[in-house]
């Protein structure tokens, strides 16, 4: 053996004899209990990113029930990540082609991105590979995939069916750069510094942050528990520039410590205002179109973008007598999570799914015990969530994408409708499949019209977004899996994931494992911690406040890195820690590494000395409660905990301690090398490469990785 461990030597070959021997496969454990983790699904427009590290955590919880005997199977595959992978290809082709989507066409875009995801796809395979993952790379799905993408259909034609679909006028979060609807999960929070504009409503003062909106105005809301306004409630207010009256209506939605405490209520440009609407009966009034732009036709206003509306329309109001003061306001803004731009609510004709039984059926689940979450804690903001969960807008008016399986008749259209065909044929950016009537939903294409028998039949161009699919997950990579697959290892047994996308993405799997299967699709969920640094911002890329997983892994090799990323720590809170920090904890762990080594050379070159030593028992108790207790914090999954006791343990006990002793002859060589064996094992799941690769060289018939588990 070497005198130090060399990492770049060793991983490749390694990870080539495990799945060359095929030990990924549950089938290694013919007789086991079945084990199942579905990876949550890498976006295939990118490489692995830090977060994407973390299924580190899922590849020792595989590690550990294989060697236990389990049937374990943990399915690898990558996400289509609709409308975030085709912004990053328009970005691309805009750059490279000079060509926008529309130049290029449905056909030839959605052949180019494939390709585009293909590529990305198996990088990210080599990446998962090099993290050491103990993937069954022969299940591997993709959620565009065409067995994968005929369950996601039928299960929205199942829905419709199940009158749990309709197609509505509603509200929605609407971006005017991605020219897409977007669920109230896609957005985030942005600190915005802005003005606070008191306008004059005749016999009412309010304030608002948007007087270009006055012209959507319905009414002028004010608490009804709020005495300043009790006796103006049923009378009329008057809206600035059009002198056009309104009814003072009371709601409990209007915070009374806001502005005045009167809110103007414009229906169909606020989602609050839109409630208020449907419970009063107003009427929705919309004055910005798709584009971001004014609609209105009020003093050249029309056509303006919303920043320079509202400087005209101030400019009007002041004019007018109307303004009556303003106030700086640092406020949180919705924008859109992939763009950044802030959202607009507008009023659409989308596709929505009816979430109330769904989220019931959900929350009946939990409470009933068939899932558990770690942390526990997460329940009662889960119950929370769901019990609050408004209509899904699952259409989305992007090109990559399951496309939504809702055909028309062309003949059977009105005027609005044969003109928005012609459009929709010729995949016009002005297409706008709303004014479609008369929709046929269908798994597959219909020949011909059911009423008119006409074969001029289109398809709705709208995609689904894509948590539609991937809530669908579970289900969908095991029926599209080997024989037998779906009735052996599902419900899965463990999802982990990081919390932040836990509404987005977790729910969903849970409302739709259940509609489709009456069974949930996973038994424990664990919610891991993000990885910030020092000022709390998460570790990224982009923000190169993050170490690239592969770019340590190269330097201080895999075994360092996971353990870097998990040891000494719960992997259920926020971890906050610089750069440099995480940087310098990986390297320690390499010298953990080496030490490991350098026991094994101990090991594999000294002469067996006495038969008998006297502290062999000491010994023995002390590997055998490591065992025992690494196997308790691996079940509870305190993987920080396991890993920070095994470095103590190998460190300071076997090392420093015992070696020491067998030197002595206090100790006797079999039994310090029944305490290193046992320690590699229940390493291995931790630090794979290194231990396989000493055991090896201990001349074991079977590799570590399908040896058994202590105790």
């Amino acid at each position: 053996m070497e005198s130090r461990y060399d990492h770049t030597g060793v991983e490749d070959r390694i990870y080539r004899m495990w799945e060359e021997g095929g030990f990924f496969k549950p089938e290694i454990n013919p007789d086991g209990k079945p084990f199942t983790i579905i990876l949550p699904p890498p976006n295939a427009n990118s490489n692995l990113h830090l977060g994407n590290a973390l299924f580190v955590i899922e590849d020792i919880l595989i590690r550990y029930r294989r060697m236990k005997g389990d049937a374990a199977l943990w399915v690898p595959g990558v996400d289509h990540a609709g409308i975030q992978t085709q912004a990053v290809f328009e970005k691309k082709i805009l750059k490279e082609q000079n060509k926008s989507r529309y130049d290029l066409g449905r056909e030839e875009f959605h052949k180019q991105i494939f390709e585009f995801c293909l590529s990305c796809k198996s990088t990210i395979e080599n990446q998962l590979r090099t993290m050491g993952f103990s993937l069954d790379w022969s299940r591997e799905k993709f959620t565009l995939d065409p067995a994968v993408s005929k369950i996601v259909i039928e299960t929205f034609v199942k829905l419709y069916q199940d009158k749990l679909v309709y197609r509505g006028h509603r509200i929605v979060n609407w971006c005017v750069y991605d020219h897409s609807t977007l669920s109230d999960q896609e957005l985030e929070e942005k600190e915005k510094d802005d003005l606070l504009y008191y306008l004059n409503y005749g016999q009412v003062t309010i304030a608002t942050t948007r007087p270009e909106t006055i012209f959507a105005d319905a009414a002028v809301a004010v608490n009804p528990k709020d005495k300043r306004f009790k006796k103006l409630v049923g009378q009329k207010a008057v809206i600035p520039l059009l002198n056009k009256e309104i009814p003072i209506i009371a709601d409990a939605a209007v915070e009374t410590e806001f502005g005045t405490g009167a809110l103007k209520v414009t229906p169909a440009h606020d989602t609050t205002d839109y409630e208020i609407g449907q419970r009063h009966n107003l009427p929705q009034i919309s004055v910005i179109d798709f584009e971001g732009k004014m609609s209105v036709n009020f003093d050249n206003l029309k056509g303006l973008k919303i920043n320079a509306a509202r400087e005209r329309t101030v400019e009007l109001l002041k004019a007018a007598g109307k303004l009556i003061k303003t106030e700086p306001l640092h406020h949180s803004v919705k924008v859109c999570e992939r763009c950044k731009n802030i959202v607009e609510p507008m009023i659409s004709r989308q596709w929505f799914i009816q979430m109330k039984s769904l989220a019931e059926n959900g929350v009946k689940a939990v409470k009933g015990g068939e899932i558990k979450f770690i942390p526990h804690r997460w329940c009662r903001q889960y119950y929370h969530w769901m019990e609050n969960l408004r209509d899904w807008p699952v259409s989305r008016q992007i090109w990559w994408g399951h496309q939504l399986p809702i055909y028309y008749c062309v003949a059977c259209q009105n005027e609005k409708g044969k003109a928005a065909a012609q459009l929709i044929k010729k995949n016009s950016p002005f297409a706008d499949p709303t004014n479609l009537e008369k929709p046929i939903v269908a798994v597959t294409k219909p020949n011909r019209c059911p009423d008119c028998g006409s074969n001029d039949i289109i398809q709705d161009p709208d995609t689904f977004d894509t948590w539609f699919s991937s809530g669908q997950w579970p289900l969908t990579t095991l029926m599209t899996g080997q024989p037998g697959d779906f009735a052996r290892y599902y419900p899965t047994s463990v999802l982990d994931t990081g919390w932040e996308i836990f509404w987005l993405w977790v729910t969903r799997m849970i409302m739709l494992g259940l509609y489709v299967n009456n069974r949930v699709p996973f038994k424990t969920v664990i919610a891991h911690g993000m990885l910030r640094d020092e000022k709390g911002q998460k570790m990224s890329k982009s923000k190169d406040n993050g170490v690239d997983p592969i770019e340590m892994i190269e330097k201080y090799g895999a075994d360092a890195t996971r353990l870097g990323l998990v040891g000494g720590r719960d992997i259920t809170t926020d971890w906050m820690i610089s750069k440099g920090q995480l940087e310098e904890k990986i390297r320690g762990y390499r010298n953990f590494t080496n030490k490991l080594w350098n026991i094994g050379r101990f090991v594999i070159g000294s002469e067996p000395k006495n038969e008998k030593g006297q502290k062999d028992q000491e010994l023995e108790k002390k590997t055998a409660a490591l065992a025992k207790k690494t196997t308790k914090d691996l079940e509870t999954f305190k993987l920080g905990i396991a890993a920070e006791d095994l470095y103590q343990f190998t460190w300071h006990e076997l090392a420093d301690k015992y070696l020491e002793d067998y030197k002595k002859g206090l100790v006797s060589y079999l039994a310090l090398r029944n305490s290193f064996e046992t320690v590699l094992k229940l390493l291995h799941p931790f630090t794979p490469f290194v231990t396989e690769e000493i055991w090896g060289l201990m001349d074991h018939k079977e590799p570590l990785i399908i040896s058994s588990w202590p105790g």
